[in-house]
């Protein structure tokens, strides 16, 4: 006689019910919210705003740091995510703590600290401007405050895949002749490529939607380093709250749009045909 074994937390339906309840009241009803107020707007109206100079401005700009940010992060956190898995070495542990470092770290704090750092009369900008090479107050000074806070997003994606790979296929494939290219091409790369993609997608949104790390190092000059969340913070000092809203509500389906995309490329690669 089978015995029924009860599982350790409620059934189907009460979990369900919680997660749905959960979800609504911290994502969709607030999403929700965003679109009922922006459609006071009329198409044309919508249109207008979103298609404002300074608003394409901060959205190429928004749009174009975080994802050079995030491509950034990809060769350099797959990197780091190698030589913590696949080396043993003194302070190996201290450098796997200061990973995560940009969770804990207040952005605010770090967009001081960077832009301390790179600011033309900082430590490290003072030589650069020597050289004829502004960090600070320029694009590039957002994509490396960006490059910061992501960091962490494509590493802690990438390195529990990469320990998961067993050694001995490479060992194996190696024996029958296989070259260091060819095996990094055909072994590691089909298996660490969906894991790479999710952490650019993590990496992506968080640097599209950046804030504290960003204004002290940006500048916020309209037009040339104003960032989108920026300028939907400028439209709410103004009362401008429908123009604010429209922004988000601009910048939200873009994201969608990018997100569903890199997931579905995702998709196609974890099941190929």
């Amino acid at each position: 006689m089978s015995r029924r074994i009860s599982p350790v937390i409620p059934g189907f339906g009460l979990t369900l019910g919680y997660t749905l309840v959960y979800l609504s009241l911290i994502v969709l009803i607030p999403l929700a919210v965003m679109f009922i107020h922006a459609s006071q707007l009329s198409a044309v109206q919508f249109w207008n705003i979103v298609t404002a100079p300074r608003v394409l401005a901060a959205l190429r700009l928004s749009f174009g740091t975080a994802f050079f940010a995030a491509i950034i992060n990809g060769v350099i956190g797959t990197l780091l995510a190698w030589v913590l898995v696949r080396y043993t070495f003194p302070g190996r542990k201290i450098i796997d703590a200061m990973i995560d470092l940009p969770f804990a770290l207040p952005t605010a704090v770090a967009g001081i600290a960077l832009t301390a750092l790179y600011a033309p009369n900082g430590f490290i900008g003072q030589f650069a401007a020597d050289m004829g090479i502004k960090i600070a107050y320029t694009p590039f000074g957002i994509t490396l405050a960006l490059t910061f806070v992501t960091l962490p997003f494509v590493v802690r994606t990438v390195q529990p895949v990469l320990a998961d790979i067993p050694r001995e296929v490479e060992e194996a494939a190696a024996c029958l002749g296989a070259k260091p290219l060819q095996v990094f091409r055909h072994i590691l790369v089909p298996a660490l490529l969906p894991a790479w993609l999710t952490g650019f997608a993590l990496a992506f949104a968080r640097g599209v939607g950046e804030y504290g790390s960003v204004i002290f190092i940006a500048g916020n000059m309209p037009m040339k380093t104003e960032i989108l969340p920026l300028l939907i913070m400028v439209k709410l000092d103004q009362y401008d709250y429908t123009g604010a809203t429209a922004i988000g509500v601009m910048m939200l389906l873009v994201s969608f749009v990018l997100l569903l995309l890199i997931n579905l490329l995702q998709r196609r690669i974890e099941t190929p045909n």
